[in-house]
């Protein structure tokens, strides 16, 4: 009998194995986790480069496949995820991952549909990330809906070659750049300079600056100088800090110094139509290294970041940008696994390859610290390197300022931008038109009486 049921246990057991009996690991069916993001470009690749690695390490020993059902711009995305939330026709099922920006996260909040991400990691865990990068994920009720896995702040660029070039000529200074007067002070210098230089054409100088965001820039700068730029949903304009940095923008745009432009300043920069700008760090790699000139001349240059420029007198305060990882309700189970995959991609040996030779922070403190300086160490483009270095002086020196989230704000932020475009680009041209018969300080003078009373009478 026992020979019996040896020999019959030697036939069985393989079976039984072969059917999850006496093999835990074959009992288990990987759970699919669909994710969506905005990454193209490089870090598309390293996207992908970094889930497969995932679902052939930990994914395969936690039954775990992420797979990426959707690369989207981060408007298609938002329009897309808009859609899903308010469950329009034809709108795209929900993923169970997803990148988002604070804004959309607020109405996917609002509709339920987020995880608390607090129910996933351990406080212990959380304290290992950057404190201001965590509470940016944080909405009204406290939870912690947006996960950080790369940030950005803005910076100043500029054209060094360029202004080298210029600064011999004049003895201007590089270090002048460091406060907002100091820019507009040197860029009324440049417009005097290249003006010069065709003597047969009048008032034809160059523009020197140009700020990607006015609403970021008022923001910040209204924040800088000890004033809220927003207050309960709506626009601050009356206080003299903003109208400060209105004049900073205005008055240099309306003469000719300043960039009123409805693209991004890389567009300008590429050709040498400005020499500077303030910008995300995000945008680093939309900067060429080569500028054409309108004569279809062209030549290399070096591009070098400064800190975020500060309004003299005021404190150092910078904007805080970039998008995180959402977890869409769906099972028990599913949640856990997304919180695995999170603090995986988020560890800072993973991080720090993800944001690599790109203008996005690390967002745990470890990364941002040795494991970005040993990075700087391999990086061969000096503009990337240089722009690390900042980061850390930012981060060590900066108060991070949170734009404020609330459902309107980008209705808002266009409306700002649109009216103090064009309020400047009126101006700018009755300023060209007196300037024919009047000093440029006469013509300013004529050109912007009444502008700021009836652009604040917008907003009323």
């Amino acid at each position: 009998m026992k020979k019996f049921i040896a020999l019959l246990l030697s036939i069985m057991l393989p079976i039984l194995s072969g059917c999850g009996i006496g093999r835990e690991a074959a009992s288990v069916k990987p759970v699919t986790l669909t994710l969506w993001h905005n990454y193209g470009g490089q870090l598309k690749d390293t996207m992908d480069e970094m889930i497969d690695e995932f679902n052939e390490t930990v994914g395969k020993k936690e039954g775990i496949i992420v797979n990426v059902t959707s690369i989207s711009g981060s408007a298609t995305l938002h329009e897309k995820l808009t859609m899903a939330a308010y469950g329009d026709p034809g709108a795209p099922s929900l993923p169970d991952i997803t990148t988002a920006y604070p804004k959309i996260a607020l109405i996917l909040a609002e509709k339920g549909l987020l995880v608390d991400l607090d129910e996933l990691f351990t406080r212990k865990e959380l304290s290992a990330y950057i404190p201001q990068f965590i509470e940016e994920g944080r909405l009204a009720d406290g939870g912690l809906y947006v996960f950080p896995i790369a940030k950005s702040t803005e910076v100043l660029f500029v054209n060094k070659t360029l202004f080298d070039r210029f600064a011999r000529d004049t003895g201007a200074k590089i270090e002048d750049l460091q406060s907002f007067e100091g820019i507009i002070r040197t860029a009324s210098l440049y417009y005097d300079w290249t003006d010069k230089q065709t003597p047969a054409i009048p008032n034809d100088g160059k523009m020197f600056y140009m700020p990607d965001s006015i609403f970021n820039l008022s923001l910040v700068g209204c924040k800088q100088l000890g004033a809220e730029f927003i207050d309960d949903g709506r626009l601050n304009l009356k206080t003299p800090q903003h109208k400060r940095v209105w004049d900073f923008y205005f008055t240099p745009a309306v003469m000719g110094q300043v960039a009123i432009f409805d693209g991004y300043a890389t567009d300008l920069a590429k050709t040498g139509d400005i020499v500077c700008s303030t910008g995300s760090t995000a945008g680093i790699s939309f900067f060429s290294r080569t500028v054409t000139y309108a004569d279809n001349t062209s030549e290399p240059i070096e591009l070098a970041v400064l800190p975020y420029p500060v309004f003299e007198g005021g404190q150092k305060v910078a904007i805080q940008r970039g998008a995180g990882m959402c977890v869409i309700k769906s099972t028990q189970e599913k949640e856990r696994l997304a919180g695995i995959f999170l603090k995986w991609f988020t560890s800072p040996e993973n991080n720090m390859r993800f944001v690599s030779s790109t203008g996005y922070f690390p967002v745990t403190e470890e990364a941002f610290g040795e494991r970005m300086s040993k990075e700087m160490e391999n990086i061969t483009d000096p503009a990337i390197k240089n722009l690390l270095s900042v980061s850390r002086v930012m981060q060590k020196e900066y108060e991070f300022c949170i734009p404020p989230l609330f459902e309107s704000v980008d209705e808002l932020e266009e409306q700002y931008e649109a009216q103090l475009k064009a309020a400047a680009s009126r101006a700018r041209d009755a300023y060209i038109d007196f300037s024919r018969s009047m000093d440029p300080v006469a013509a300013y003078e004529k050109a912007s009486h009444g502008v700021y009373d009836d652009f604040i009478l917008r907003f009323q």
